[in-house]
Order: structure tokens, then C-alpha cells, then sequence
């Protein structure tokens, strides 16, 4: 996933890509980000959170100890944070894990982040309940810094909800400027700061588990983010072509990989609403997000065939 693409391949095809839940032991996780890279995905994503809805008392590892350990073992796919937020990361400790992941990925990683939404991780430190007003507030600051941190050797910044005195960013990230960002928005202020400082925009339609909207409901409001985003480059500038569009049709639709077919016909829908990048989670043998791994592999096969 770069910056500046319109497609995810020569026929228009999205890019695919999986996301994987950090809560399987290292011998197991290891097998399933070797077998994604084997099996030909773009890239591959880890939920960055302390806890997590409904697994919140099951086995949850830290998806960026995780996520560097995926990138030591693997050879192509490109790997990325979905999505890390100021609920708990402070920007400047965040930025020295991610120039280290670029360095250890030899620059295959993508900084996924979003605002953090209200719940176990926003009190986890203790922090006060926000207002939808100040968390915008507070991730403008988180990205403004993060964008500053990994392209310079020094940052000092004061800020209302962050600070930090003399950080020093060296050898700084293998890609440059620094690593693509993949910021999660969608009201107004957050995709303007996609739009300004994004590589990627991603978007899970909205926070309803599938089934809560008609599959024509969610497409619907796929295409009115779509839009949004289009209108939120044009108030700050930015070339509307040139920012790529990531949705997690894991959270917009059920079974988006039940047969290849199905997995198709949801990668057309995609790419008719202009999406450059789509994934799945990948599925658990029970639960939320659960599924067929032969089903799961066998859609993604058909679909990396039809390129």
C-alpha cells in the first residue's frame, strides 16, 4: 500500500489484505502470518487495543510486540497497526516503535490510526471521559505530532493533550518522508486529517456489528463516506486521486468470503465505489468473526487469480 495509486492493480482490482487478531499464542501466530504471506495477500493488520468488546477477558497479546515479530518472519506482505489511537499510546513512545518496525520489516510497515472511541481503553489510564469534541481535539494532536515525530531527527512539541521535550528520531524510518499512514475517519474534522496527512483512509462503514444495516444500507453509506472524503480533499487541497481507500468489509457486511463468488462480487462492489484496498478479518473457529479458514483461503485464492 503506497500513497498516489487509484487502483490496487492493472484491471482495477482492490488490493486484499486480512485482518488477524492478537490473541493466539506466538507458535500459532507465527503459522498464520506465514501462511498469509504465502498465500499471496498485500497486506496484513492486527487490532491495536488493550482489550477488546466481547474478548475482553480471553487471551489478548500486544499488537505492536506482535506485529514485529510477524515482520521477522515474513518476507513481502505489508503490515500495519488497525488502528492504533491516543485511547493509550502517547505519540512519541508510539513513533520509536514504529521507526523500529519499519527497520525490522525493511520498510513494509503502514501506521493505521484513528481516534480511539469511548470505552475499556479510554479509562484504562485513568484519563477522563471525553467529549466527541475533545477526542477530535485530542487526535488532531496525536497525528499532527506523529506526522512531525517520524519526519524529523528532534521534535519538541506542547501541546493541550500531548507534550514532549527533545525526542530524538534517529536513524529515522526506512521509508520516506516516514511511514504511510492509514488514518480511520469518518466525520468531518477526522477525514480532514486523513485527507491532509493520510496515505490511506480507512472505514468500517460505521461501528454496528453486520446485519444491523441492509447489505444496500451499508453500500450506501460506504459511497456517502466516499464522497465526504472526496469534499474533505477539496477544502484542504489535497489531489482527490491521490489518497488510497481501505474498508474492512469484515465489519459492513456478513460473510464476505463465504464462496469465491460472494468474495468477487463484494470486491466489485469495492471497486465500483473507488476502494483501492479491502479486508476481511481473518476468521476465528468460533464467535465473532468467525469462519471457514478453506473458505477463507479458497475466496482470496479466486480473487488474486482474477487479477
Amino acid at each position: 500500500m503506497t500513497g498516489g495509486t487509484t487502483t490496487g492493480s492493472g484491471n482495477g482490482t482492490p488490493r486484499i489484505g486480512a485482518v488477524v487478531l492478537p490473541e493466539y499464542t506466538w507458535q500459532r501466530t507465527r503459522a498464520i502470518w506465514q501462511s498469509l504471506d504465502r498465500l499471496g495477500l498485500d497486506h496484513a493488520w492486527s487490532f491495536d487495543h488493550h482489550s477488546w468488546r466481547s474478548l475482553r477477558d480471553e487471551p489478548w497479546y500486544d499488537a505492536l510486540s506482535t506485529l514485529t515479530a510477524a515482520a521477522a518472519v515474513t518476507d513481502r506482505i505489508r503490515l500495519g497497526t488497525m488502528v492504533a489511537s491516543p485511547n493509550f499510546r502517547h505519540p512519541a513512545v508510539l513513533a520509536k516503535h514504529v521507526m523500529t518496525m519499519d527497520e525490522i520489516s525493511s520498510g513494509r510497515f503502514v501506521l493505521g490510526i484513528g481516534a480511539g472511541a469511548p470505552g475499556a481503553d479510554a479509562r484504562l489510564l485513568g484519563t477522563p471521559d471525553l467529549s466527541p469534541s475533545q477526542r477530535a481535539d485530542r487526535f488532531a494532536e496525536f497525528v499532527e505530532l506523529s506526522d512531525l515525530l517520524l519526519r524529523h531527527p528532534v521534535t519538541t512539541y506542547r501541546g493541550a493533550y500531548f507534550d514532549t521535550v527533545d525526542a530524538r528520531m534517529i536513524p529515522g524510518c526506512v521509508q520516506r518522508p516516514r511511514v504511510p499512514f492509514a488514518i480511520a475517519a469518518a466525520g468531518r474534522r477526522g477525514l480532514e486529517l486523513a485527507a491532509r496527512y493520510g496515505q490511506c483512509w480507512v472505514t468500517i462503514g460505521d461501528a454496528r456489528q453486520p446485519g444491523s444495516r441492509t447489505e444496500e444500507e451499508s453500500w450506501k453509506l460506504l459511497a456517502l463516506q466516499h464522497s465526504r472524503l472526496d469534499e474533505a480533499c477539496e477544502r484542504v487541497g489535497r489531489a482527490v486521486p491521490d489518497i488510497d481507500r481501505l474498508v474492512n468489509v469484515s465489519r459492513v457486511v456478513e460473510s464476505p468470503y463465504a464462496s469465491p463468488e460472494r468474495f468477487l462480487d463484494v470486491l466489485g462492489r469495492c471497486r465500483e465505489l473507488g476502494f483501492t484496498d479491502v479486508v476481511v478479518n481473518y476468521p476465528r473457529t468460533q464467535g465473532i468473526f468467525g469462519g471457514s479458514r478453506d473458505a477463507f483461503e479458497t475466496a482470496v485464492d479466486a480473487a488474486l487469480a482474477s487479477r
